[in-house]
């Protein structure tokens, strides 16, 4: 039934809601963090050939974010713009992971067409069709702040486990199946039968009840001007930078760990994943914490605190790179100062779509959420290649069987990577919430929105 999204939403459909971005992770989570060492220690190809392939296919699956932000906001089914789509693409979704790791054993470029057609079949096609509906909906469920923050923490804290199962129990799960690329394979499809139930759950238990008769009665908003109201939002700027960081340290951590962990540590099986496990299980704990935080300091003062703890754990890990004491330390401090910041960004967005509407008279949902994902997937693209080409100009040796020496400058160059890589995010984000303003502007903003929606205008 639609309410107007101004009800409060109960815990079982925050916890379906919840269960959407977990399957989108159990993806993004191999993605992000395990494919590389996959593509270059058990296929064997150069870190420079993966590093292009992710390069050029963030910047498809970038213009998709838009493509797809645009067929969203002209969606018009019995079951709402955004909802339909996490049905319709759940099962291409689950078969295009699997394709992932079925590279096939033949010539370099061979091996390169492969991988950037199914990279392209996973990120730029399936995965922007079901997470860009996905992220919007929260917006289409409910206009209360407060709500839409729960709605984010919800997310956030149940999402990680979809990296868990992805990243902390793949290893174990390969290597139990035969430590080759076709343990991979079948390992990714049990992880893609999980994603397709959780996306199913998603999409029965979540409805979109958020309606706006002003918006009904506004003429259709040509293309040009829809995108002016999109680049004048600074709100929205903002908030690319904060997802993009955000997914950035991700991409920095998640995939030069197993790196250090198999050629600083010497282990590529249990401390790989117990690091990974400790840190993702605080950044669960922490999130499910945020809304006693949330509601003492507001979003920007709580996710700037955060941050500055997490700088803080980077400069002193600095201090003793080569002790695991030290990593566990690091993976702990950036886990609680992460946290915050990781459970409101949905929360972040939702509150843009409101400002965009108060000073432009435009609302877009799908818009803003499909911007600020064109952002967030080619700063991650960026972010893989620059990590991959600075391991191919130091030297890394790729080899199919995952046994070999690294010479002395790879070596380093993974220390230093992991050192000062997420030092350069949490500066840059620090600067960005400092200069974010739109807590203390948002009751006023929502007031002025029901006076002009209570007189038929947006």
């Amino acid at each position: 039934m639609k309410e107007n999204g101004k009800g409060t939403l109960n815990w079982g459909t925050r916890f379906a809601y919840g269960c959407g971005d977990t399957a989108c992770n159990v993806v993004f989570g191999m993605i992000s963090t395990l494919l590389t060492l996959f593509y270059t220690d058990y296929v064997g190809v150069s870190p420079a050939t993966v590093g292009m392939v992710m390069l050029l296919s963030r910047l498809f699956d970038g213009f998709s974010d838009a493509v797809m932000g645009i067929i969203v906001e002209k969606t018009n089914s019995k079951w709402g713009k955004a909802r339909p789509w996490i049905l319709w693409m759940s099962v291409p979704y689950a078969i295009s992971a699997v394709l992932l790791f079925t590279v096939p054993h033949t010539t370099e470029t061979m091996q390169f067409f492969y991988m950037f057609v199914t990279y392209n079949f996973v990120t730029t096609v399936c995965y922007t069709a079901i997470n860009l509906p996905y992220s919007s909906l929260s917006a289409m469920m409910t206009r209360v702040s407060a709500e839409r923050d729960m709605l984010s923490i919800v997310r956030m804290g149940l999402s990680p486990f979809g990296r868990i199962l992805a990243v902390t129990c793949t290893m174990p799960v390969v290597k139990l199946f035969g430590d080759d690329q076709a343990a991979w394979a079948k390992t990714m499809a049990i992880w893609a039968a999980i994603a397709l139930v959780l996306l199913l759950i998603c999409f029965f238990k979540c409805e979109e009840t958020v309606e706006i008769e002003a918006k009904k009665n506004q003429e259709k908003v040509p293309a040009k001007r829809a995108l002016k109201a999109l680049v004048c939002n600074q709100y929205f700027w903002a908030v690319v930078i904060l997802w993009t960081m955000q997914n950035g340290i991700y991409c920095i951590t998640g995939t030069i760990l197993p790196y250090y962990c198999k050629y600083i540590f010497n282990n590529d099986t249990w401390m790989y994943s117990a690091l990974y496990l400790t840190e993702t299980l605080l950044i669960v704990a922490v999130t499910f914490c945020s809304p006693m935080l949330l509601k003492r300091f507001g979003k920007r003062n709580m996710s700037l605190a955060g941050v500055i703890l997490a700088l803080v754990g980077q400069i002193l890990f600095c201090f003793n790179p080569h002790s695991f004491t030290w990593m566990v330390m690091s993976c702990v401090i950036r886990a609680i100062g992460l946290a915050p910041l990781n459970s409101i960004v949905f929360g972040f967005l939702g509150d843009v779509v409101e400002f965009g509407q108060w000073k432009t008279h435009i609302r877009q949902e799908s818009l803003i959420f499909a911007g600020s994902s064109v952002g967030m997937k080619v700063g991650a693209g960026l972010t893989s290649a620059i990590i991959t080409g600075l391991l191919s100009v130091a030297g890394y040796v790729s080899s199919s069987t995952g046994n070999i020496v690294q010479p002395d400058g790879a070596v380093e160059m993974i220390i230093n990577i992991y050192k000062y890589g997420p030092m350069i995010v949490w500066i840059v984000v620090i600067i960005t919430l400092a200069l974010y303003k739109l807590d203390k502007q948002y009751p006023a903003i929502m007031e002025e929105l029901a006076e002009r929606e209570a007189r038929g205008e947006l």
